[in-house]
């Protein structure tokens, strides 16, 4: 399983002030995941190289008074992964908060909209507000592509071995 990248419209009614996004979605042979239970799938035990770029991102960016990535991944009803729940629903969970450089929602969905399965959705809203988000965001770019994609083939794998 592939994670497949799709087009993302902006303005976005979940972040009206976006100006950069992206979606990458991933076909489940499952119907009965919820959004909430694949953003734990995703966020509560990334890699060990994931954890590792968090820590060296965090050490990066506190000199400029940023807010760090939770160094503890953690899931609550207010959280999920470290990321602060926007709003929750059984078929979509929005994460994010604002900050000085940049604003940002991750978006996932969840669509019983396979003859046999579900479709997965992660979609990534920004907002930079200045020259540092920008700066931020293209330095990050690479690594988030890679991270989001990882993630997504992660959940596509635990589902699998889940049905055996």
């Amino acid at each position: 399983m592939s994670p497949v990248s799709r087009p993302v419209s902006l303005p976005h009614p979940l972040l009206p002030a976006a100006d950069w996004a992206d979606r990458f979605t991933l076909g489940l042979p499952v119907g009965n995941l919820t959004a909430r239970e694949a953003a734990r799938l995703a966020l509560e035990h990334p890699p060990g190289w994931v954890r590792k770029l968090m820590v060296l991102r965090n050490a990066l960016v506190a000199p400029f008074g940023l807010k760090g990535a939770a160094a503890e991944v953690k899931t609550s009803d207010a959280e999920i992964g470290g990321f602060p729940v926007v709003s929750v629903s059984d078929d979509r969970v929005v994460l994010g908060f604002d900050d000085r450089h940049l604003d940002f929602r991750i978006v996932i969905d969840v669509r019983q909209d396979r003859p046999s399965g579900q479709t997965l959705s992660v979609m990534t809203l920004v907002q930079r507000n200045n020259l540092f988000g920008r700066l931020y965001l293209a330095a990050v770019m690479p690594f988030h592509k890679l991270i989001v994609r990882r993630m997504l083939s992660g959940i596509g794998e635990r589902v699998l071995t889940s049905r055996r």
